[in-house]
């Protein structure tokens, strides 16, 4: 399965990237993230984060292992989750020549077998797209009220 959002943002690559890769704006726009765990890094392949969202009215911690960094370019990692098969994620960062920054985010797993199977390929899949817009949204809102760096 493979869930992907792009949204152009009026603000610089840089400035863009910048933003969205520090752990501490990360509850400005990440829906329903509860807190970023003490201890959690984000910058070099390998770092290792843990945050806790609400999700269904409780709190879930879900793990983050980040593979590749190419600075202003791209952000590769995995996740895990009690209850969700893992996932691999992409954020993509482009200059696009004209607004700024074309963002694109990519989520992908595998459903699992069985009747997990059918909860991953429909509902998963839908709780996924909705995150997805929603941070992207989030930031569109962040970026417009300037609350975050401007081109």
């Amino acid at each position: 399965m493979r869930v992907e959002v792009t949204h152009r943002f009026a603000v610089g690559v840089r400035d863009g990237y910048d933003y969205i890769t520090d752990l501490g704006n990360w509850p400005a726009y990440w829906p329903g993230l509860v807190r970023v765990e003490p201890g959690s890094r984000w910058r070099e392949p390998g770092d290792r984060t843990r945050i806790v969202l609400r999700l269904l009215g409780r709190e879930t911690e879900m793990t983050m292992v980040l593979g590749r960094v190419e600075p202003y370019r791209l952000i590769e990692y995995t996740s895990e989750q009690s209850g969700l098969p893992p996932a691999r994620h992409e954020r993509h960062f482009a200059d696009d020549g004209e607004h700024g920054l074309a963002y694109r985010a990519v989520v992908e797993y595998s459903p699992r077998s069985g009747p997990r199977g059918l909860f991953d390929r429909v509902l998963v899949r839908r709780a996924v797209e909705r995150a997805l817009r929603a941070t992207v949204a989030n930031l569109a809102a962040r970026f417009e009220a300037g609350k975050a760096p401007r081109a």
